[in-house]
This record gives C-alpha cells, sequence and structure tokens, in this order.
C-alpha cells in the first residue's frame, strides 16, 4: 500500500472557455476531459493534461463564476508549478509567455530547481519548474529531508536582482510549443500553506507514508518553514510541499475563483483505497467513502488545517468513455446523469474546443 506520486489538482475558474484557451492555446495542455462536477451538475468540470491526461499531469478545474476571488492562506494552495525538463526549455516559456504579454517573474534559483512564475486568467499562481539538479545538491542521498538546510545566502540575494533577471529568457521568439519545453511531464509540486509544519510533517509521513526530503525555509520568507515530501526520493511530480505560517500573521484560505478546491494523490485501486480509509480513519482523520468518479475511484480527508486531500486510483482513465482522438471534444456525463442531458446542456455555455496540437519536434 503506496502512494504513487500527485494525481490530479482541482482550481475553480470563473469562465470555462477562457480557461479552455489558455491551459491549450497558451499552454499546449489538451483538454481531455469536458464534464460536469459529479456534486454539481450545474457546472463544468474540465481536464487537462498529456495527450491521454495520465495521472500527475491532470490540471482540472469546476467552473463556479459566481464566486468571488478566492484567498491564499492556511488551509490553502499557495501555488502548482509545472515540470520542464531543463534550463533552457524554461527560458523559451519565458520568451513564450513575455510575448504573449503575460507577466513573468524569474527565473528563480531555488537551489533545487530552476523556475519562473505567472497567473493564469483565474489569477492562479503558476509555476514551472526544471527537473534538476535535484536534492542531493546539499544532502546525501540516504540523508535527504534530515536536517535543516537553509537557503544559500549568495543564492538569495542574486534572486533579488530584479534588474539582472528581468532579461533573462531565450533569445528569439518561440512560434510554436517545441518538443523539449512541452509541458507533457506533468506536475512537478504543489505547494500548500499550513500553521504547523510539525503537525504536517506527521500527517504526512505517519499517516499517508511520504518520505520528508527537504527542510528548508520559503526563499522569498525565510522566517517561514518550507518543507518537502515525495515519493521515490522526492521525484518530480511525487511532491507536495508547505510553507508554515501563523495564524495570527497569515489568514485562513477561502474558496473561491482562483483557488484550489482540493489536490489528489495516485493509489494503485479501490483495494488499497479501503485499506487508505482504514488507516486514515484510524489515526484519527475525517475520510470519505468511496466515490465513483468514472474515470477514477475518490476517497477525501483533510490535513491537519483542514485542505482537502483525495487518494484517486489510477484507473480506468479518460478512455473509458472516449477514444483517445474524440478526447475533450464533447461534454461526457456519468450514466446517472444521463437522463437530465438536456437541462445540463441548456446550464452550460457550449465550449469552443481548438484541435489539439502536438509539440513539434
Amino acid at each position: 500500500m503506496k502512494i504513487q506520486g500527485l494525481h490530479h489538482i482541482t482550481l475553480v475558474a470563473s469562465n470555462a472557455q477562457e480557461t479552455v484557451d489558455f491551459y491549450t492555446q497558451v499552454l499546449g495542455q489538451r483538454l481531455v476531459k469536458q464534464t460536469v462536477n459529479f456534486d454539481d451538475p450545474t457546472s463544468y468540470h474540465l481536464y487537462f493534461g498529456d495527450p491521454t491526461g495520465k495521472p500527475g499531469t491532470a490540471i482540472t478545474f469546476f467552473e463556479w463564476g459566481n464566486l468571488p476571488r478566492g484567498r491564499r492562506g492556511i488551509g490553502g494552495t499557495h501555488h502548482l508549478a509545472l515540470a520542464v525538463k531543463d534550463y533552457d526549455g524554461l527560458l523559451k516559456w519565458k520568451r513564450r509567455l513575455v510575448d504573449m504579454d503575460i507577466k513573468v517573474n524569474g527565473p528563480y534559483d531555488r537551489h533545487y530547481f530552476k523556475s519562473i512564475y505567472f497567473r493564469d486568467p483565474n489569477g492562479v499562481i503558476l509555476e514551472i519548474a526544471t527537473e534538476g539538479p535535484g536534492w542531493t545538491i546539499d544532502e546525501q542521498l540516504n540523508e535527504l529531508g534530515t536536517v535543516h538546510k537553509p537557503p544559500p545566502e549568495e543564492m538569495m540575494r542574486a534572486n533579488r536582482d530584479e534588474e539582472t533577471i528581468k532579461p533573462l529568457m531565450w533569445d528569439s521568439p518561440i512560434e510554436e510549443i517545441t518538443d523539449d519545453m512541452a509541458l507533457l511531464f506533468g506536475m512537478h509540486h504543489i505547494t500548500a500553506i499550513g500553521s504547523n509544519i510539525k503537525a504536517t510533517d506527521a500527517y504526512y509521513r505517519d499517516v499517508l507514508g511520504l518520505q520528508r526530503v527537504k527542510m528548508t525555509d520559503n526563499f522569498d520568507a525565510p522566517d517561514s518553514a518550507h518543507w518537502y515530501w515525495g515519493v521515490d526520493n522526492g521525484k518530480p511530480g511525487t511532491l507536495i510541499t508547505y510553507f508554515e505560517h501563523k495564524p495570527e500573521r497569515v489568514n485562513y484560505a477561502q474558496m473561491g475563483i482562483g483557488s484550489v478546491h482540493h489536490f489528489a494523490f495516485a493509489v494503485e485501486d479501490e483495494a488499497e483505497q479501503v485499506e487508505w480509509r482504514k488507516r486514515i480513519s484510524k489515526a484519527g482523520y475525517r475520510v470519505s467513502p468511496i466515490m465513483d468518479r468514472v474515470y477514477f475511484k475518490s476517497i477525501y480527508t483533510n490535513d491537519p488545517d483542514g485542505h482537502i486531500v483525495e487518494l484517486a486510483t489510477n484507473g480506468p482513465g479518460f478512455l473509458f468513455d472516449e477514444s483517445e482522438a474524440d478526447l475533450g471534444k464533447t461534454l461526457m456525463l456519468p450514466p446517472w446523469l444521463e437522463e437530465h442531458r438536456t437541462s445540463i446542456e441548456n446550464g452550460v455555455s457550449p465550449l469552443v474546443v481548438p484541435e489539439w496540437k502536438a509539440p513539434v519536434k
């Protein structure tokens, strides 16, 4: 019984079409499933990812345009990072985004990877992070996460030198997304906010069985702890990280547009979920019954600060009810909602789904 890595993250969008356009046309992801929120079928639930939306690549959105803008804080997520192979790919992304008049911060050296930051149309903070150099740059493999490693002072000074950082980007326009910069590796990490890093550590290590791979500080707020947990020595795509902020200094998160509703880890199958339910409940945490999400089965629990955490099965996947060629082109409903198709379709705005283009070789 083992968590295999990240499965998906679900956020709140104000406008489905605007979100489709950004994630497909700007970031080059594929819309792999167009369905509705099974618990609120009056709203879209859109899934973006690699060509088949395999676990670890899926970014999903509920369209709840009537909500106010969300607020980051304790019990919520700060940002989502997507993985790019190397620094050249990162510089190409900065050039592409800047040429599209999207504000980009970075590239910054985060010691274990380099990254840039920007926002989607909903205000979600997105990071693109390189795969390396990795966690062993300042610790031996067999000692990962055992000693506090503060950010190097010279690196923090360099990250504040915006005049030097601003012009760092690819030297020619990026007309098309090339294979070496495609965001098809999936998520690199998710960063959330907690109030007690030791309680968070106990939750992820003792309850969910993740490996702590780094104890450091927030590079932008060094009085705040920043710890990382993952699988297989912190392989990108398995990582959850937390900033620690005290409640007297930082508010609690508020759900709304641009905020994360929940994130999910991948587990093998429903049989494992049964065992996970027992383990989580025995540890004193709330845990839901197993729920049928058609493309996977899910259970839901909460971290010590209340953030919704899901454990989702790897299968059956998004090819369950569509061929690979047809993924994301039409509204798909679970069997129990098919009889309401007409009213559901009348309640959502039809989407224009651009034809997905594979990265240029």
